[in-house]
């Protein structure tokens, strides 16, 4: 972790100058050198009167793959959302009384069903499963209407 600094909220105090052990802190420019910077020493963060400065984290913790039976169980909670969606739908154009309330239930519905597939590994763009699955649609490149640049820029994105 480094120490940065928000501009914005800089008054030009400068007690960060004195308690930095370093040196890593210059109002001249508003930037914190990174590589003066002791990891998580947070003095001047905790010196600054107008928080300006705050600590970044240098490393993130890799995610670990989902347990096949997590992924298994969000994939059928998808299906079932999709499913209720379009009943939902379909009773909210019926024009009943509850239609408003059907409608409702079918967009929240939509919602758990990406987020579900959002957490199954489905809808993240950084994921293998993602890249492969843009892959296995470029084969369809004969379908009238498909997209296929917008894949092949999604792909680009990707690597």
């Amino acid at each position: 972790m480094h120490a940065a600094r928000n501009i914005a909220l800089c008054t030009k105090d400068c007690l960060c100058l004195f308690i930095c052990p370093t040196g890593a802190t210059d109002t001249e420019n508003g930037q914190i050198d990174f590589a003066k910077c002791l990891d998580g020493c947070r003095l001047c963060v905790d010196a600054c009167p107008s928080h300006a400065l705050y600590l970044v984290f240098d490393r993130y913790p890799v995610k670990p793959d989902k347990d096949v039976a997590v992924v298994s169980a969000l994939d059928n909670l998808l299906e079932s959302k999709a499913k209720q969606e379009l009943i939902g739908a379909a009773l909210a154009h019926e024009g009943n009384g509850g239609a408003k309330l059907a409608k409702a239930i079918a967009h929240s519905d939509r919602v758990l069903a990406e987020d579900c597939a959002r957490e199954a590994r489905y809808m993240l763009p950084q994921s293998n499963q993602t890249r492969k699955l843009l892959t296995e649609l470029l084969g369809r490149r004969g379908d009238p209407g498909f997209p296929v640049e917008a894949i092949e820029q999604l792909l680009e994105l990707l690597h």
